[in-house]
């Protein structure tokens, strides 16, 4: 009879390289490892229900790892965090946590809780009008990059060097009633490096080429991934970030100008390891599983 203790649900979006890298992870482990779509993710309230991501499998699983946060729509979205709220405060140990998720998927908040803890943060302008953004692009140095609000792996990034540029892109984000981010564009030499955090320590590090007349350092972008040494500094940092946002796994993206200033880009709280994994060797998925095991509730 499988010890549903030792069992670990992993909300996720598909069953892709990630999750199937889990399952290999899981098996090596001897963990019971449960891939639950985000839409099956139910709730009951009265009558002593409790909610539930699998009602046959809650009640007895180790912890929830969220694996991944599908795009939906906005009470779609509040709903899955909600119910995440609810099963952390019934005593289930999700990772992250739902806050953490919460923090690091919004960059304007992810910044301020960078800031305040005492990590350089590139300087940004967030507002809702196209005419304060222009006042923001030419108070940030005329080049800038427009980012969306909640985005990842480089999509929806516009680096704007002109005025009229920036009049365009700001005008089509305010009619389409986005808000406004802007960020003074750091120097980095097409480089930047993504650390790996689990439980307050860095697992491994990459540094992400981008390629010839590419400023983004994503991988899913193009860039290189290349195994490097963890700078102690860096690490640091990384760890800092992670603990602002409140997240146990993390990947922290770290820019070093051409100066040699380092600023803290990114905090990722469900983050992707393939080409961590691919480039240093390490097995990441085993690394998130062991610790997802040490935070069961038994």
């Amino acid at each position: 009879m499988v010890d549903r203790r030792r069992q670990v649900i992993a909300l996720v979006s598909g069953l892709g390289w990630h999750v199937q890298d889990l399952q290999r992870a899981a098996r090596d482990l001897d963990l019971e490892f449960v891939a639950v779509p985000f839409p099956a993710l139910e709730a009951r309230v009265g009558a002593g229900n409790s909610t539930q991501a699998d009602r046959r499998l809650l009640d007895s699983a180790g912890a929830i790892l969220v694996r991944m946060m599908p795009p939906g729509s906005l009470e779609q979205v509040v709903y899955r965090m909600d119910a995440l709220h609810r099963l952390e405060r019934l005593g289930v140990p999700v990772l992250n946590s739902p806050r953490a998720v919460e923090t690091a998927v919004d960059k304007y908040l992810t910044l301020v809780r960078l800031q305040a803890e005492g990590l350089q943060v590139p300087e940004t302008w967030v507002g809702e009008t196209a005419e304060a953004a222009l006042a923001a692009f030419d108070e940030l140095g005329g080049d800038v990059v427009i980012k969306p609000l909640f985005g990842s792996e480089g999509r929806g990034l516009v680096r704007v060097t002109d005025r009229e540029t920036a009049w365009r892109v700001a005008h089509a984000l305010q009619r389409v009633g986005s808000v406004l981010y802007l960020q003074k564009f750091l120097p980095h030499g097409g480089q930047d490096t993504r650390l790996f955090v689990i439980g307050g320590q860095v697992i491994g590090a990459i540094r992400r080429q981008a390629p010839a007349g590419e400023w983004r350092t994503n991988v899913a972008q193009g860039a290189r991934a290349v195994a490097i040494p963890v700078d102690l500094e860096l690490a640091s940092q990384a760890v800092r970030a992670a603990a602002a946002v409140g997240a146990e796994l993390a990947g922290v993206d770290i820019v070093r100008t051409v100066e040699g200033a380092d600023y803290v880009i990114e905090v990722n709280a469900v983050p992707g390891w393939k080409a961590l994994a691919q480039a240093t060797g390490i097995d990441v998925a085993k690394a998130i599983l062991s610790h997802v095991r040490g935070r069961f509730r038994c």
